[in-house]
């Protein structure tokens, strides 16, 4: 099961500004601030688009503590790294949403693609657009790309990250695909591992869990039909039995 804080926009991390005025409308406020102030905005609206727009089987999940930092999982359907899920953290520097600001995207689980950093886990993002431009590219553009590397089957000059795993790709197909199972199984094997303060965590199924899927089983006959009221109600039911 995956587990996050309840939905809501990331908190803004502490203001340099005096407090008890706002940075951006304040009168003593410096430019500096007010333009800082407008990136910190634009981040809450890119995540808001996020909820409608994120790709599909891709998550992301703000940390607590920092608005430029968030936890990400995502689950391929198809292709090479079938039923993989991958872990990932993004990180934005603090003046993106000026050019060239690219977001930093780092696997927390081992991902072997020739997209992706070996050592250090990193999405080579810049390889896709060696220019970041904030009037067209968003987060949704950084997670389409990610998505987009684990359903890639031939790889072109912009793979780089990990030459030896393009190259292989090219020469020993099969041997390559060996690797890429590898890490899928991988994957799966550790999702129950969680770095510390992620906010998007993988918990096993408890007893309650299996008794729950166990009586919602047997009480639903249509999973269309279900909402928060039904479940609570079957249970409130079972609770008196």
């Amino acid at each position: 099961m995956v587990t996050s804080p309840s939905p809501r926009t990331p908190s803004r991390t502490p203001s340099r500004s005096t407090p008890g005025r706002s940075p951006l409308t304040g009168p003593l406020a410096s430019e500096e601030e007010r333009e800082q102030a407008l990136r910190d905005y634009k981040v809450t609206i890119e995540y808001k688009h996020l909820k409608q727009h994120a790709p599909g089987g891709v998550y992301l999940v703000p940390s607590m503590d920092d608005l430029r930092h968030f936890y990400g999982v995502i689950f391929v359907r198809r292709g090479p790294f079938t039923n993989g899920i991958f872990k990932f953290q993004i990180r934005l520097p603090e003046q993106y949403n000026d050019v060239n600001q690219h977001p930093k995207i780092t696997f927390s689980s081992y991902v072997y693609n020739p997209h992706v950093d070996e050592k250090n886990g990193e999405l080579d993002v810049t390889a896709a657009y060696p220019r970041w431009d904030p009037h067209r590219h968003y987060l949704v553009t950084a997670l389409t790309y990610l998505k987009k590397i684990f359903y890639v089957k031939h790889f072109g000059e912009d793979a780089k990250a990990n030459i030896e795993a393009k190259e292989l790709c090219e020469s020993d197909p099969e041997a390559y695909r060996q690797k890429v199972d590898h890490c899928v199984r991988e994957s799966q094997k550790e999702v129950f591992v969680n770095d510390p303060g992620c906010t998007a965590r993988f918990t096993e199924e408890s007893i309650h869990h299996q008794v729950l899927r166990d009586l919602l089983k047997r009480q639903i006959s249509d999973p269309s039909q279900v909402n928060k009221q039904v479940v609570v109600n079957i249970i409130d039911k079972a609770s008196k039995v």
